[in-house]
């Protein structure tokens, strides 16, 4: 059955379809703005970087001089200032009682060993020459040329055991699962006028070390439990070689001889079982022996000071700070000196 539409439906409809048209010119409207004020905005970045790079080319000569300013106060500062060199030394942690899973040190050696060498950093940092000579067991004027002596974390990225970087801005996260603290060693940094003395620092922070009370108490526990475990698994490795012989005879008695000269092996022998275990104990041995022999005190120098080829605070060091410095008050000049009518007229405004 057909009928028409009525009158009201078509209106509806109209009314729908100028909707979406107008929809539509919103829209593209919308878009059209969008572009033009892109459009202005890159202008105007393009026309500010013309003149800007204009006014640097106008005015070369005035700013290469603020640059050549620079350059000489560095070099001045350079042959004016004390010199002073760094060095780093790496300890490793005897004390340390690692968590094979987490790597985490059940001790807290490490962290206590840093915060212990931070103390000569208070030392030096509030110039006590007196309490830093005592610490280090040092001469008062030769502790007058250290600067600072400070302990840092070491981080291994990737935590595969070796060691990438110290963490001298001391931003490391400890919560970090993938860049980890080495807890088995430390860096520490020493700032020095007078390179020659670096070995009797050495030789003073492992005396500082090393007659902590506490930390003998627990080293010489330490030695007597893995003197106590070696004795064992020497033993144990005699017992085991023993019963090794003793299994060899027994299992070589049940070879039945049979017809015609040859033997039938009536059962499989296990004398191999045990060269696993016996291997295992030398292994845990060997790795006792290495502590005993390599690591007796309560640190160990991996990585000893190397002697500094040049000065810290050579002309490179002030040039970072001082020609940027030249360079920028010497462009403020500039700019000032061009606007300087501008400027007039907006102080003359604001005065009335």
């Amino acid at each position: 059955m057909y009928y028409k539409p009525t009158n009201n439906r078509k209106k509806s409809d109209l009314n729908n379809t100028k909707n979406v048209r107008n929809d539509e010119i919103d829209l593209l409207d919308l878009f059209k703005r969008m572009g033009r004020t892109l459009a202005k905005w890159a202008n105007s970045l393009i026309r500010i970087i013309l003149i800007s790079v204009i006014f640097l080319i106008k005015r070369w000569l005035p700013l290469g001089l603020s640059i050549m300013v620079g350059i000489g106060i560095s070099y001045f500062l350079k042959a004016t200032s004390p010199s002073f060199y760094t060095s780093d030394i790496v300890f490793r942690n005897n004390l340390v009682i690692l968590e094979k899973k987490t790597l985490k040190d059940e001790s807290g050696t490490t962290s206590e060993l840093i915060s212990k060498i931070n103390k000569l950093h208070n030392f030096c940092s509030s110039n006590n020459t007196n309490a830093l000579s005592e610490a280090i067991s040092m001469k008062i004027e030769a502790v007058k040329n250290i600067s600072d002596i400070s302990a840092f974390w070491i981080i291994d990225q990737g935590r595969d055991g070796v060691p990438d970087l110290v963490d001298y801005k001391n931003n490391h996260s400890a919560y970090d699962t993938v860049n980890i603290r080495m807890q088995d060693r430390l860096d520490i940094r020493v700032k020095i006028n007078s390179p020659q003395d670096l070995n009797l620092i050495r030789d003073g922070i492992l005396k500082f070390i090393e007659n902590d009370s506490l930390y003998q108490q627990r080293n010489r526990i330490r030695n007597k439990q893995n003197q106590d475990l070696l004795i064992r698994y020497n033993y144990d490795i005699i017992q085991l070689d023993s019963l090794q012989k003793v299994k060899y005879f027994e299992e070589t008695r049940k070879l039945n001889p049979a017809s015609g000269g040859q033997i039938v092996f009536m059962q499989e022998q296990k004398t191999q079982l045990v060269y696993s275990d016996i291997y295992q104990l030398y292994t845990k041995k060997q790795l006792l022996e290495t502590e005993r022999d390599l690591y007796k005190g309560i640190v160990t120098v991996l990585s000893d000071f190397s002697l500094p080829s040049r000065r810290d605070n050579g002309g490179l060091y002030y040039g970072k700070q001082i020609i940027p410095i030249s360079f920028i008050i010497a462009l403020l000049i500039l700019l000032i000196s061009a606007n300087r009518e501008n400027l007039k007229e907006i102080y003359k405004k604001y005065q009335r």
